[in-house]
C-alpha cells in the first residue's frame, strides 16, 4: 500500500490554485525556499521539486474499495472512505465527544472538514497543528488571524497554510466557535516520542511529513529534528489517530533546550515557562506547548521571527524569538516536545529517551 494516493487527496485541487498563486500565474517561477542559517528546513518538510522537464510521476494504481482495519477497533473502512474530504472515516468515535458538523463534515466546498487534517481527536500530524486542548479564545484568535491576513507561512511553499487561510475566510463566526469549543473539550495526550540519536532513518518528505525512505538505511542527524510516524502505513494511508510519531533529536539537545526554556539562556531569549506555565501545559488563554509536534513548534517560532505571522499573540512572541538560531529551535523543541503528557486512550505513554545511537 502506498502513501501517494492520500497525499494527493489531501492536497487536491486547492494545491493547483495555491501553487498558481505562489507562482504569480503564467510561467512565473515557483516560490523560492527561504535562505539563511536560521531557516529550519526540517520543520517544513517540503518535497523537493522534480528536475526541470521531468515528467510528473503517476500515482500507482490503488484499490480504493478494499476494506482496511487498524488495531483496537472492529470498524473497517475503504481507502475512499478514509480519504473523503467531506467526512473522513472516524476509527475511534469513543475517543472524543460528538463532533459538530463543521468538524465532522465541513461545509463543502468552501470549508473542508476539520477532522480530515486535524483528526477527530485534534491530534493532527507534523504537517499541521495539533489543536486538541487549545483555549477557545486562542483558537478563535488564530482563525481570525488567518482570515485577516495576519498569519502566513514563513516558507511560501507550505501549501496547507494557504488552505487554512481560505477555509478561515469562508467560516462563519458560529462555525469558528463550534470548532473551538469542540477541540478545547478534547484533552491533549501523549503523541510524540522524543529520542536523542546520532543517526536516524533516512526519510523522504511527502505531504509535509517525513516518511521512511523506500531504500531504507541510516544517516547522521546533523542539526535538525526528524519527526516521522511510528508506523508509516498507520499514518498514511490509514490515518490512524492512535498511531503517533517519533522525533529524533541530536544528542544533548534536550538538556540544552531545558536551559533556554526554563531560564532564557542568559538573555538569549525569554523563559517559555513565564507565559506557558511551569509545566508548559498552558496558562489561561496562553496555549499549552508541552508534548506537541516539534516541527509545528519550530515553524511557529520561525514564522514569527521572519514576520510572516502577526496578531495579538505573535506580537508578544517577537522578543522571545528575535535572537533564536536553527540550533536554538532544535534544542527548544527537543525539550518542550519531550515533556510528559497523559497517555492517549487505548495506548501507553511513550517514554522520552536519550539514547545516543
Amino acid at each position: 500500500m502506498t502513501k501517494t494516493l492520500l497525499c494527493i487527496a489531501a492536497i487536491g485541487a486547492f494545491t493547483v490554485a495555491a501553487v498558481g498563486a505562489q507562482r504569480g500565474g503564467g510561467d512565473a517561477p515557483p516560490a523560492a525556499a527561504p535562505s539563511g542559517p536560521n531557516y529550519p528546513a526540517w520543520a517544513y518538510a517540503i518535497t523537493p521539486p522534480p528536475p526541470p522537464g521531468a515528467p510528473r510521476p503517476a500515482a500507482p494504481a490503488e484499490d480504493t474499495s478494499a476494506v482496511h482495519h487498524v488495531p483496537g477497533t472492529t470498524r473497517a473502512f475503504t481507502i475512499a472512505q478514509i480519504a473523503d474530504l467531506r467526512g473522513p472515516a472516524d476509527w475511534f468515535p469513543e475517543d472524543h465527544p460528538a463532533m459538530p458538523a463543521i468538524v465532522a463534515y465541513g461545509r463543502q466546498p468552501a470549508v473542508r472538514s476539520c477532522s480530515y487534517c486535524h483528526y477527530p481527536n485534534g491530534k493532527g500530524r507534523p504537517s499541521n497543528g495539533g489543536v486538541a486542548g487549545l483555549p477557545v479564545s486562542y483558537f478563535i484568535q488564530t482563525l481570525n488571524d488567518f482570515k485577516n491576513g495576519l498569519r502566513k507561512p514563513g516558507d511560501p511553499r507550505k501549501v496547507n497554510v494557504n488552505q487554512m487561510i481560505a477555509f478561515a475566510k469562508n467560516m462563519t463566526p458560529e462555525e469558528m466557535h463550534a470548532a473551538a469549543e469542540y477541540f478545547a473539550s478534547v484533552q491533549w495526550t501523549q503523541w510524540v516520542r522524543v529520542v536523542e540519536a546520532k543517526t536516524v532513518p533516512k526519510t523522504d518528505a511527502e505531504g509535509s511529513i517525513f516518511f521512511k525512505a523506500h531504500e531504507g538505511g541510516m544517516e547522521p542527524i546533523g542539526m535538525r529534528v526528524i519527526e516521522t510516524p511510528e508506523d508509516d502505513e498507520q499514518t498514511e494511508p490509514l490515518r490512524n489517530p492512535r498511531s503517533g510519531f517519533v522525533a529524533y533529536v541530536p544528542p544533548g539537545a534536550i538538556k540544552k533546550g531545558e536551559a533556554l526554556v526554563t531560564t532564557g539562556g542568559n538573555g538569549k531569549t525569554i523563559a517559555c515557562t513565564s507565559c506557558h506555565g511551569a509545566d508548559l501545559r498552558g496558562s489561561g488563554p496562553v496555549p499549552g506547548i508541552a508534548g506537541r509536534s516539534p516541527s509545528y513548534l519550530a515553524r511557529q517560532m520561525y514564522d514569527i521571527q521572519v514576520g510572516a505571522r502577526h496578531g495579538e499573540w505573535a506580537e508578544l512572541m517577537k522578543p522571545v524569538v528575535a535572537k533564536l538560531t536553527n540550533e536554538d529551535y532544535v534544542n527548544i523543541v527537543a525539550y518542550v516536545s519531550s515533556r510528559p503528557m497523559p497517555p492517549a486512550p487505548g495506548g501507553k505513554t511513550p517514554q522520552q529517551t536519550a539514547s545516543n545511537r
